[in-house]
């Protein structure tokens, strides 16, 4: 059967790509995209989903911020645009080489684009969460998700993956999940994508 990026909790990581102090005032839509970050990492703790976090030259760009909720978290410090380096290779492989990725955070067409490209090459399925990735420019963040989805990602939003994940009202951690959905995702300027499509 064809692959139709159907998500599944028992064979899922959430990467949570370089939300830190100095991107804050220079990100589009910084405290919305973080905040449905914060709602994917508290899904994926409810539904047993692990996390794995980065964070682009900590000492030049600061810690991540406090309130994506993760700071009992083992942030990878990093130079490189990918997410994929050593450390997190070995994460991976003690998880179990998980075959689906969701990834949030930025920027959109530098650390998501690198990570997107090395997951897709080692067959690893990459559900983009576009109202949870952002860049600098708003130009940058559409082209880079329409590049993406060229290569094979599949792009989502916070809401979609969250029931995706439970698939079922009946599913017996619903009742938290649909507490993280009571007010629905804000505007993240996506909506523009759509005539790029």
């Amino acid at each position: 059967m064809a692959n139709i990026g159907r998500l599944s909790t028992k064979d899922a990581v959430v990467f949570l790509c370089d939300m830190q102090e100095k991107f804050r005032p220079s990100i589009f839509q910084f405290t919305n995209i973080v905040s449905n970050a914060a709602r994917v990492l508290q899904a994926s703790r409810i539904l047993g989903i692990p996390p794995i976090l980065t964070e682009q030259y900590p000492k030049g760009l600061g810690p991540t911020v406090p309130e994506l909720g993760a700071s009992d978290l083992k942030a990878h410090a990093k130079t490189s645009f990918t997410m994929m380096i050593a450390e997190v290779e070995k994460e991976l492989e003690a998880l179990g080489n998980p075959k689906q990725a969701i990834l949030c955070g930025i920027e959109a067409h530098a650390c998501i684009a690198c990570t997107t490209y090395d997951l897709l090459e080692k067959g690893i399925e990459v559900h983009i969460v576009a109202d949870a990735v952002s860049s600098r420019s708003q130009t940058d963040r559409l082209f880079a998700l329409s590049r993406l989805k060229q290569s094979g990602a599949y792009l989502t939003t916070t809401e979609a993956v969250l029931l995706q994940l439970v698939q079922d009202a009946k599913h017996p951690n619903f009742k938290e999940i649909q507490k993280l959905l009571a007010h629905p995702s804000p505007d993240t300027g996506l909506l523009a994508f759509f005539s790029a499509l």
